[in-house]
């Protein structure tokens, strides 16, 4: 449906802009972007399925990670195909229905996410901090509880917030200028008055990042500070091991989220912003595996058996 003047309409479709490249270079990207893809794809699957198939990995921080690297293939298969088929096609459009529903499973999963990283660094606490109640503290039905109440929170508050913005009017260009459906593009085709939506995206924002983001922080404090009167220096490597790689990825991906929703409308730059969000969709979610596991020697342990039991199979 093409729009004329400033007429609102709900029902006519988006563009998805992307990168306004050369046909030859659109090749290039969606070659780059497809091998990431896949790598990302293959880590967080191996993972799940290690963590699921090695019994030595049956603890609490194996049964969070698992169910992270499982969020973000989720994650990425809500944004990455419909980019990688949107470099080849011809036409771009996506219904306003489409639209919404891209956006609610992106903040869902998003926000599963952030909330899912926060149980994971009281998990870290508990485990350096409280070693000996850990057992009874983390037990099976209270990391599920915890896992429910994350995404839970997660999907509830997404579905708010893209009601809220899709209730708006979107007039005159269509155009998204950006390669998915994310927050700042779309407030920016409205037509109404966004301050309103603005301060509830702010708020949204602040309980998803902001809040999981301190307490992991407070949570680091503690532990860092167990962590030093360790006496053993062996111990005391060991300890950092484990939350290296968590801190790590949550630095990475609240990093980029903070940046680009926790600030205002008029300082928003799409052109820069699609950059930033190419960061945390294609390329953090492929390091992670990268990070959990070249650190971590149990999962090298275990990807090792995994391998000399596939080898025996495959010699008998």
């Amino acid at each position: 449906m093409e729009m004329h003047g400033q007429n609102s309409s709900q029902d006519a479709d988006f563009v998805i802009l992307g990168f306004g490249t050369s046909e030859h270079f659109q090749i290039m990207l969606f070659a780059l972007f497809l091998l990431m893809h896949l790598i990302t794809l293959s880590g967080h699957l191996t993972i799940v399925a290690v963590t699921l198939i090695d019994s030595a990995l049956q603890t609490p921080m194996y049964f969070f990670l698992r169910n992270l690297s499982s969020i973000e293939v989720c994650y990425t298969l809500v944004i990455v195909p419909k980019m990688l088929a949107n470099f080849l096609a011809k036409s771009r459009r996506i219904s306003l229905t489409d639209c919404a529903t891209q956006m609610y499973f992106f903040i869902a999963l998003g926000g599963a996410e952030c909330f899912l990283l926060a149980v994971m660094s009281y998990d870290r606490y508990v485990a350096i901090c409280n070693p000996l109640r850990y057992a009874v503290v983390m037990s099976r039905n209270f990391c599920v509880q915890l896992l429910v109440v994350a995404c839970v929170s997660g999907f509830t508050i997404s579905l708010g917030l893209t009601t809220l913005i899709f209730r708006m009017p979107f007039c005159g260009s269509h155009m998204v200028n950006h390669f998915f459906c994310d927050i700042p593009p779309i407030l920016f085709l409205a037509c109404s008055d966004t301050r309103a939506n603005e301060v509830a995206v702010f708020l949204v924002c602040t309980m998803i990042l902001l809040i999981p983001f301190i307490l992991i922080l407070v949570s680091y404090v503690f532990i860092a500070n167990s962590i030093f009167r360790i006496k053993a220096a062996e111990d005391r490597k060991k300890a950092f091991s484990t939350c290296a790689a968590h801190l790590t990825v949550a630095m990475l991906h609240y990093g980029c989220a903070i940046f680009i929703y926790i600030r205002p409308k008029s300082s928003y730059s799409l052109d820069q912003d699609k950059l930033v969000s190419l960061i945390y969709t294609n390329v953090t979610p492929m390091l992670y595996p990268m990070i959990y596991s070249l650190r971590n020697k149990e999962v090298k342990g275990a990807l090792k058996r995994i391998w000399q039991r596939i080898f025996v199979f495959i010699r008998t």
